[in-house]
């Protein structure tokens, strides 16, 4: 099956009113592989019809961080969403997004937006949600499927999806991960070999954090750091720990985390989370 490419707004406002039931999207930038592809899997078993946006969004990289040489490959991805059976493609420019005589209203992402990825890349999940909302009013979805790799990012889209009262549900989906355990990325072809057996450093730091989560929050997060740190050519930006309900730092009746790290090998700066189960606190029933 090979989709509808839309490259305009106008395209894209003809090509969605042409598609019937309901309609699910997978937002990305493109540079596609099987996670993606998996996404758009189970777009499929959420709608009757599925859109997938390609758009290398500028708002949300900051000053040297690697907008210019992030791969831009079309024509392989629209080969991909052709196996997968999408039925449209948006694959606009930035000038289509932020059209010049229009004001794109900027939105904020508040304080979760603020706080690991936030405090390293300030302004990112400003620019991530703006350009999702952007996308979900062209789009006009009724589900938007997201992995759950960028644990973050799917967080705070949720809270503005929340916060805006928008009628569309958002579906996570599992990391999908390569043979070696890392989690599949459109950055990991910025590796070379010898930088990918350094990178598998960071799923083994996740799985030893998830052995020792019975112990305590601060025993997983003290394992998984003691993981990285046996690879000096890995530079950790954090290993953190949060509640998975509030994202706030575990407390002594906490039994959801999630682990999270982010880390550079060479030039590529790389993410990956893990959800564990904390060991029972003191007098609480199991």
């Amino acid at each position: 099956m090979t989709p509808v490419v839309a490259h305009t707004r106008a395209d894209l406002t003809a090509a969605r009113d042409a598609l019937s039931g309901r309609v699910a999207v997978v937002m990305t930038m493109g540079a596609l592989h099987d996670g993606h592809g998996h996404l758009m899997e189970v777009a499929r078993e959420h709608g009757d019809s599925v859109i997938v946006t390609i758009f290398v969004n500028p708002k949300q990289f900051g000053a040297g961080e690697d907008l210019e040489r992030y791969p831009r490959t079309l024509v392989a991805d629209l080969a991909i969403c052709a196996q997968r059976g999408v039925d449209l493609v948006f694959a606009p420019s930035a000038d289509e997004v932020y059209p010049a005589d229009e004001a794109v209203p900027v939105v904020l992402a508040g304080d979760l937006g603020e706080r690991l990825e936030g405090a390293h890349r300030p302004g990112h999940f400003d620019g991530v949600v703006t350009v999702v909302s952007r996308l979900l009013d062209l789009t006009r979805p009724d589900v938007a499927v997201f992995g759950e790799k960028d644990a973050q990012q799917l967080a705070v889209i949720r809270r503005m999806v929340a916060e805006q009262g928008r009628e569309v549900e958002i579906v996570g989906v599992p990391t999908v991960r390569e043979r070696d355990g890392l989690a599949m990325s459109s950055r990991n072809r910025y590796l070379s070999d010898a930088e990918r057996e350094i990178a598998v450093v960071i799923p083994r730091a996740l799985e030893l954090a998830d052995q020792h989560a019975a112990e305590g929050a601060a025993a997983a997060v003290a394992a998984a750091q003691a993981e990285l740190e046996k690879v000096p050519e890995l530079s950790v930006d954090y290993v953190a720990l949060v509640d998975t309900t509030t994202w706030a730092e575990p407390t002594a009746r906490t039994r959801f985390g999630k682990i999270l790290v982010a880390a550079r090998v060479g030039s590529t700066r790389l993410i990956d989370n893990r959800d564990v189960r904390l060991g029972t606190p003191s007098g609480l029933k199991d």
